[in-house]
This record gives structure tokens, C-alpha cells and sequence, in this order.
């Protein structure tokens, strides 16, 4: 499965229920597995944003699929970044001409 790393920002609706995050994120644990995807780990950031996850899926059609359900609620933007393992770096870069 492929690694995917989400920043996260609340919007305003969201930063103003942030109490509720914690089980919103209970809720994005149960969701994943139904939705084809494995959350690895969710984590609070300080910085220009307010939540990291890790997440792996087998494809990208699959993650967007998560990271629109998950948006649906409103309260985040989300960037989704493709990360590759020092596995896949190294193969990546030894397959260069």
C-alpha cells in the first residue's frame, strides 16, 4: 500500500468545535477500513498547520475517495502529499539514468 500524508487546517466551524476532534478522529478510525484505507497515526502540529495524518491506501483513487468523505464534514482543508519510503527513494533513485 502506498503512504499518504495529510496536513490539515480547521475552518472556522471546525476550530470553533475543536473539542470535538478527538472524536472525530475516533470516528475517521472506524470510517477507514470501510473506505479501502489505514489511518497510521494522527498528530496535533504547531505551525501554519493544525493536524498531520499518515494514512496508506493501495491507490490514489482510493485515498481520494477518504480524504472527500472526511472533507465532507466541513470543518478542515486538507493537502494530501504521496510519500515514498527510503525503500522506494532508493529504488527511485537508482533506476535514474
Amino acid at each position: 500500500m502506498a503512504t499518504y500524508i495529510i496536513l490539515g487546517r480547521f475552518t472556522q466551524p471546525g476550530a470553533e468545535t475543536i473539542r470535538e476532534f478527538p472524536a472525530r478522529v475516533d470516528f475517521w478510525r472506524q470510517l477507514a477500513p470501510q473506505l479501502g484505507v489505514q489511518i497510521k497515526g494522527v498528530f496535533l502540529v504547531l505551525g501554519q498547520y493544525d493536524f498531520v495524518m499518515m494514512m496508506e491506501a493501495p491507490d490514489e483513487e482510493t485515498i481520494a475517495q477518504a480524504m472527500l468523505s472526511i472533507n465532507l464534514q466541513g470543518n478542515y482543508r486538507t493537502e494530501t502529499l504521496r510519500a515514498f519510503s527510503e525503500n522506494e527513494l532508493r529504488e527511485i533513485i537508482s533506476s535514474l539514468p
